[in-house]
């Protein structure tokens, strides 16, 4: 069945004159498919569109789309919020001492999957105009074993606990000290061990305002699995951690998952593919329907994720595959330096920084590994000139483009205002509309106030300012947080084809493992004890930075068959001794 889908987030009906209508095939044969409704926004009668497209041409801002729905899922249609809104079909099954994970894009329907999961959303199995019954839900899964999990779960035999995925949210909601935060739901009597499992120290008692990102994030976590709860719905844990706290993180779920249920929404795959035993792909199109694939093993899953097809679907769901390469990439960086720096030093009261002298050419790319608050930002800050080194000096004058860690949304601009406002008129100019606002699909985000935006929206939009400015030298901090894992990659190539093309150059400070690796043509490691002093390496080769930050974790990536996708070793396997004697901890020789 194809029918016509109205995108209310685009919809400018005040403006609409429904052009569309006196061209309608269906319109001629006396009968209206598309009327205004009572709010205000027009209204389309699936049972009447026969999909003629001709409602999608005539509008100019394109808030109508014509889609394909799964008919074939029709007796599985589960959840729909109205007439001519988001659909979802299926869902996931929790497993006992098991880790199930959700893989897919943002905005097809993990999230209301969750909340259904949990209880705090009844699903009403597609009739959005009335009021939602849970018996109606229970008998609808009869046979299965979610009508057992149903049943438990609306008579409050089994209890969930939820770590929700904007933890940047937490400070609004709660005022106190963080300690306390996570007494209050400590039913476990686990507060003190799981502040040492996730590397929480001083942050206990900080005001939860006072918080970072990683520190929040640690929080939620610690107070989600405080619960003495049957099923843990864990939404995006890895967002602001380095990647030593991720694994950090992802070990001690697997621990918590023996006599539990799990499910978890990652977007860092090589995180995904370590702490997941099965995985249920979301698959579908942004805003108008989400399908919740049957369950695979982890690798499989991730496969067909990156592949962008599930065979045992018989689905297509992306129109181009994800690749890696087993060997470090052959790029020509030019051999016109921009900007040079001798050894520097930043000190301040409680935290000191020192970088080894090195320097960044045009169109090159060099990622910046290393764990949370050991200068990573600091070293940003001062190529930028918002902070002054202590020693040395930064030689080489350069434009620059800073796109910080945390963004701000307080504001009720557009974003096509703010565009205008610090990018001038190459919003609209050919290449940058074909590079970099098409690219991370900002087009239909220009009419929306800031203050709108969801996390992973916000972000796209950060990346595109900064990428749209005018520079020299790009400074781009964490821009994979809030991301889905095909935007992630998506986003790499974006950068990259602005530096390249542009014969720009930029630092990329990021900790997922595949952006830094699609992104980056040189690497720089950071080391050092978290809040107290880091030391920075110059820019390395991609196998020789690899090498170094991975052996200061202390583990190994082994290639993947199919995908060439980086995965991670277990300790002490066969593969794992084997490219430490090789000194291959990354990169096939």
């Amino acid at each position: 069945m194809r029918v016509a889908v109205l995108l209310e987030d685009r919809c400018q009906s005040k403006r609409c004159n429904q052009e569309c209508i006196g061209f309608c095939p269906v319109v001629r044969a006396g009968t209206d498919c598309i009327e205004m409704g009572e709010n205000g926004k027009p209204v389309i009668y699936e049972d009447l569109c026969i999909g003629c497209g001709i409602c999608v041409n005539k509008c100019p801002f394109d808030a109508l789309r014509i889609e394909g729905l799964p008919e074939e899922l029709g007796n599985e249609l589960l959840h729909q919020f109205g007439m001519n809104s988001f659909r979802l079909y299926r869902l996931p099954s929790p497993e006992k001492d098991s880790v199930v994970g959700i893989l897919g894009s943002n905005g097809i329907g993990k999230t209301t999957a969750l909340s259904i999961l949990s209880g705090s959303t009844v699903p009403n199995l597609g009739s959005y105009d009335a009021v939602a019954d849970r018996d109606s839900v229970i008998a609808h899964f009869r046979g299965t074993a979610m009508k057992d999990y149903f049943s438990d779960l609306y008579s409050g035999k089994i209890k969930v606990a939820v770590k929700p995925q904007y933890v940047d949210s937490i400070p609004k909601a709660f005022g106190g000290v963080a300690r306390e935060l996570i007494s209050k739901v400590d039913e476990r009597g686990m507060l003190r061990e799981l502040a040492q499992d996730l590397g929480l120290g001083n942050a206990l008692g900080k005001k939860v305002g006072d918080l970072s990102g990683g520190e929040l994030q640690k929080v939620a976590i610690a107070a989600t699995l405080c619960k003495d709860a049957d099923i843990y719905l864990i939404d995006e844990p890895s967002s602001y951690l380095d990647i030593r706290e991720r694994l950090r993180m992802a070990s001690l779920i697997r621990r918590e998952s023996r006599g539990r249920r799990f499910m978890v929404v990652e977007h860092d795959l090589a995180i995904f593919d370590y702490i997941s035993d099965s995985v249920n792909i979301f698959y579908g199109v942004y805003g108008t329907y989400g399908v919740v694939s049957n369950a695979m093993g982890s690798r499989t899953a991730i496969n067909s994720y990156l592949d962008g097809r599930i065979r045992e679907d018989n689905i297509r769901f992306r129109n181009f595959a994800i690749e890696f390469q087993r060997r470090p990439p052959d790029r020509q960086a030019s051999d016109i330096g921009l900007i040079s720096y001798s050894d520097i030093t930043k000190n301040y009261d409680s935290f000191s920084l020192s970088v080894e002298a090195g320097g960044i050419m045009s169109g090159e790319v060099v990622g910046i590994l290393g764990p949370n608050a050991t200068g990573k930002t600091t070293f940003i800050k001062m190529l930028a000139g918002v902070e002054k080194p202590t020693s040395g000096t930064v030689q080489g004058k350069a434009t620059v483009s800073y796109k910080p860690q945390y963004i701000n949304s307080d504001s009720d601009m557009t974003v096509a205002e703010m565009m205008v406002q610090q990018t001038g008129s190459r919003t609209t100019q050919q290449f940058y509309q074909a590079e970099v606002v098409e690219p991370l699909e900002l087009r239909h985000l220009m009419d929306k106030e800031l203050g709108s935006l969801s996390g992973g929206e916000l972000q796209r939009v950060a990346i595109g300012l900064c990428l749209l400015r005018d520079a020299d030298l790009y400074l781009i901090d964490e821009p994979s947080a809030y991301l889905d894992a095909a935007q992630r990659m998506n986003a790499s190539k974006v950068i990259r084809r602005v530096m390249e093309n542009g014969k720009k150059s930029a630092f990329v400070v990021e900790h997922d493992i595949y952006f830094v690796d699609l992104v980056a043509d040189r690497l720089m490691v950071f080391s050092g004890e978290s809040g107290a002093g880091g030391r920075a390496s110059q820019p390395l080769s991609m196998r020789d930075g690899m090498n170094s930050f991975l052996k200061m974790l202390d583990i190994t990536f082994r290639r993947d068959g199919s995908s060439n996708r980086p995965r991670i070793n277990k300790k002490d396997s066969r593969l794992d001794r084997e490219q430490r004697s090789s000194s291959n901890y990354y990169y096939e020789e």
